[in-house]
């Protein structure tokens, strides 16, 4: 027994050594520092098992795959917009806004956009009612990234419409993240391929084991009809998008359909995605008309919208559309509006969000009323507790599951996209948004929030009050984990 504690001893010190060289030898935040160092101390070789496929960056072949490409629509795209004249429809906002916009367009990557049709969805069966008859309308080219695709009721039904369209000769493109669409089996996306389709996995979702790493996710959706028309937002494809799900009920989600030249900044995003992804050079996308043709920009027509679309993820050095959103958030004079589903910021966001309100400004988040995944929830449960002591209003959603991703500032600013205001989306997924410089799209985003407050529940200090000392503890757990969840 004595060389059994000998062995155990041993394997103990070498993993302290191992657990504090593999945390900080990378850069990272204080916070996911500890909530790692914790794991590995805690759990001895498990952590250290756990961390090679979790914690690890992403790999510098996906890194060098991701970087290497080229904007080959964006100089075509920034030459048309800069035509646009200076006079606007009444209902533009991009010049009070200009420290937002020039910060998002920092490295030329997100020009305003200003000749824009856009609709609004809030609800999934109208979402797809809408997008499936773009889908059966496209005439050259489709091209569909997501985070989920599944094989169920919708996802069958979406697939088969896709192999129509291939079968009359449209180019069909499908990318799609592995881990998120479990289910979705390479054998059920060759129906696709066996009638002209393209479909790949995105870069991170290949070589998952033997690279170790299994944490960086495409989240995106984006759907391109002949790059005019687009679609983005926090709708993926399956039936629990439509409420057919009883765990989670009705699913109250964003998504927007743009018809104009930022769909051209949609689409010069999936190729750029798709291009890093591709296994051989037949199928890499050059520059053609098909995928990016001709805008006017020439005129603004009557109730066109200013956009910048915005896509981020963990191949860049600095949190570029996280601190974009917090400048852009800085501009709330008035209110402060947000919808998601995870609520876990980082020190920086919290700090934001506590400064904005103990400013005056009507700060509310809404979130959902229960958990998909019960670690996560019970942190959203912690720092909504906390940022109500600023003044911070939390509203709980209770007619269904909130998946929504939105910001509203003031009067004059709001986004739709896949990024929840967590570490997930602010670190580790490949996400996009569409920024709206306009108060009309504001008015609209606002009264579908105004809307959902019916359906909610205000926290107050006697409900924070009543939460139970186990479950108080588990918040607090939960919380001190949140950077690696």
């Amino acid at each position: 027994m004595v060389w059994l504690r000998d062995i155990m001893r041993i394997i103990l010190i070498a993993n302290t050594i191992l657990a504090f060289y593999i945390v900080f030898h990378r850069r990272r935040s204080v916070s996911t520092t500890w909530a790692w160092l914790i794991i590995l101390l805690v759990l001895p070789v498990i952590g250290i098992i756990l961390y090679a496929f979790f914690g690890r960056g992403i790999s510098q072949e996906n890194i060098f795959a991701i970087n290497k490409q080229r904007h080959i629509g964006l100089r075509n795209v920034q030459k048309t917009i800069t035509k646009a004249p200076k006079k606007v429809s009444p209902s533009d906002t991009s010049n009070k806004a200009k420290m937002a916009v020039r910060f998002f367009n920092r490295n030329g990557e997100s020009p305003l956009s200003k000749n824009n049709q856009v609709k609004l969805y809030n609800d999934g069966k109208e979402m797809f009612r809408d997008m499936i008859k773009d889908i059966k309308q496209a005439k050259e080219t489709i091209n569909v990234e997501f985070y989920t695709f599944y094989n169920d009721n919708i996802g069958n039904k979406v697939l088969h419409l896709l192999m129509k369209k291939a079968k009359q000769g449209v180019q069909v493109r499908v990318l799609y993240d592995a881990w998120g669409s479990l289910g979705a089996t390479n054998s059920w996306f060759n129906q696709l391929r066996d009638v002209g389709g393209q479909v790949l996995p995105f870069v991170t979702s290949r070589n998952v084991i033997t690279r170790y790493r299994i944490n960086y996710h495409l989240h995106r959706k984006i759907v391109v009809v002949d790059g005019k028309i687009s679609w983005t937002g926090g709708f993926n494809i399956g039936d629990q998008y439509l409420g057919r799900k009883k765990k989670f009920g009705y699913w109250r989600d964003t998504q927007v359909r743009i018809v104009g030249s930022a769909s051209l900044l949609l689409q010069e995003r999936f190729v750029m995605d798709w291009n890093a992804s591709i296994q051989n050079n037949d199928q890499i996308i050059t520059y053609n008309s098909l995928f990016f043709p001709d805008f006017n920009e020439s005129e603004i027509q009557p109730g066109d919208m200013a956009i910048q679309i915005v896509s981020d993820g963990p191949d860049r050095y600095e949190a570029y559309m996280r601190n974009g959103v917090m400048r852009l958030m800085l501009l709330a004079k008035k209110r402060l509006w947000i919808q998601t589903p995870y609520l876990i910021p980082d020190d920086a966001m919290f700090a934001a969000w506590e400064t904005i309100a103990m400013s005056g400004v009507d700060v509310r988040i809404m979130i959902p009323c229960m958990p998909d995944h019960p670690f996560i929830y019970r942190a959203t449960q912690w720092y909504a507790n906390e940022l109500s002591r600023y003044g911070v209003k939390i509203y709980s959603y209770n007619k269904g599951f909130l998946h929504s991703k939105t910001i509203i500032v003031d009067h004059s600013y709001s986004s739709v996209g896949s990024m929840n205001q967590d570490y997930r989306s602010y670190d580790l997924n490949f996400e996009d948004i569409a920024v709206f410089y306009d108060k009309e799209f504001n008015r609209k985003l606002a009264a579908a929030f105004k809307n959902d407050m019916k359906d909610s529940t205000l926290l107050t200090k006697e409900i924070i009050e009543k939460q139970g000392r186990w479950l108080k503890t588990l918040q607090s757990f939960s919380r001190m984990l949140s950077p690696i969840l």
